[in-house]
């Protein structure tokens, strides 16, 4: 029982899946959505629709063995005038259903289109090669790296990040490394965890911009303390951060770390599908863990956000497992062990 929740400018990606899931032996159900219609609730429901529990929704999910999504948006700006109370009013709503969801066989994926071609500050022709250039790549050789990586980071009981206007370190102790190599998302390639989540101590700068509620947010800087974000700043879009940071207890503490390691994504684009797997950047995620990860954080946000590491660090106990643009598997030699140097925190 196969869910295909498509945008319509994926339509032509949905008809491909389609055939494939029928192929397989799959029975498909098309869902269409898009964010003018998510607008159109918004300006629509009274608080008390938008604190009504989709029961019919979380049937549907019941329902399906497999759930993929096909995003193609028509306007990634369609919520930015909507009061972000209203938006995480309804993410606490549904959570139950996301949770649901992500318990499922899902897969999450774009269909390269004007808008996010425009986003991205190209061509359409231009996104469609981005596009397949992240997607398109050696993803055994890819699995390959990811867990090797995941094995030395499960090999030391922390995980420290240091760069410009950056130092922040966190236990690792009893959680899981989960080597992301394309069978969820797409394009993926990344290595993540769930932070022990009060032993976050120090700051970050997320130096890429990314796009949240339909609201641009950049330059956030946040400052932790026995894991919970004590002072924050942003130089553009702050009341949006802000709104994100007192959604609910835990969303002020770190539900996600994570390195990323597509070099086949070259740039960023505002859609977090692809920047948070760029290689040479880091990222953490304000809100809710993955039980995946053992991370016991929970809220109604789960809000990434990045840092580029060029001139960073990247240190588990006392390896470093990326320095100023190496990952270490790109560093050792052949059949020698990879024992980074040790560096002492400041």
């Amino acid at each position: 029982m196969v869910i295909i929740s498509a945008s319509p400018e994926a339509h032509e990606l949905a008809v491909a899946v389609t055939k494939e899931v029928a192929r397989a032996g799959g029975s498909p159900f098309t869902v269409m959505a898009s964010e003018e219609i998510t607008r159109a609730f918004y300006d629509g429901a009274a608080e008390d629709t938008i604190a009504l529990y989709p029961k019919h929704q979380e049937s549907l999910i019941q329902a399906c063995d497999v759930f993929i999504a096909l995003s193609a948006p028509v306007n990634t700006r369609a919520l930015a005038n909507i009061d972000s109370k209203r938006i995480i009013a309804l993410s606490r709503t549904v959570q139950k259903i996301t949770d649901l969801r992500l318990s499922k066989r899902w897969c999450l994926t774009v269909h390269p289109c004007r808008t996010l071609a425009q986003q991205a500050n190209m061509s359409l022709e231009e996104y469609q090669n981005f596009v397949y250039g992240a997607t398109l790549i050696d993803w055994k050789a890819e699995s390959k790296n990811l867990y090797l990586m995941k094995e030395h980071f499960e090999q030391h009981k922390d995980v420290r990040f240091v760069g410009p206007d950056t130092d922040l370190h966190a236990s690792t102790e009893g959680r899981i490394w989960v080597a992301s190599d394309g069978k969820h998302n797409m394009p993926s390639g990344e290595v993540f965890t769930a932070p022990v989540e009060t032993t976050v101590e120090g700051k970050i700068l997320f130096d890429v911009p990314f796009l949240q509620q339909g609201r641009v947010i950049e330059g956030v800087k946040l400052r932790f303390e026995k894991g919970e974000a004590v002072d924050f700043s942003a130089e553009k879009g702050q009341e949006t951060l802000k709104s994100i940071l007192d959604t609910d207890a835990g969303s002020r503490r770190l539900g996600e770390i994570a390195i990323g390691t597509n070099r086949g994504i070259k740039q960023y684009t505002l859609n977090m599908l692809f920047d948070e797997k760029m290689g040479n950047t880091v990222h953490c995620a304000l809100g809710n863990s993955y039980k995946e990860n053992n991370g016991t954080n929970r809220s109604a946000v789960h809000v990434d956000m990045i840092k580029t590491m060029v001139n960073g660090e990247v240190i588990a106990g006392d390896e470093v497992i990326y320095s100023k643009g190496k990952y270490f598997f790109e560093t050792q030699a052949p059949g020698r062990p990879s024992i980074g140097k040790k560096t002492q925190r400041k």
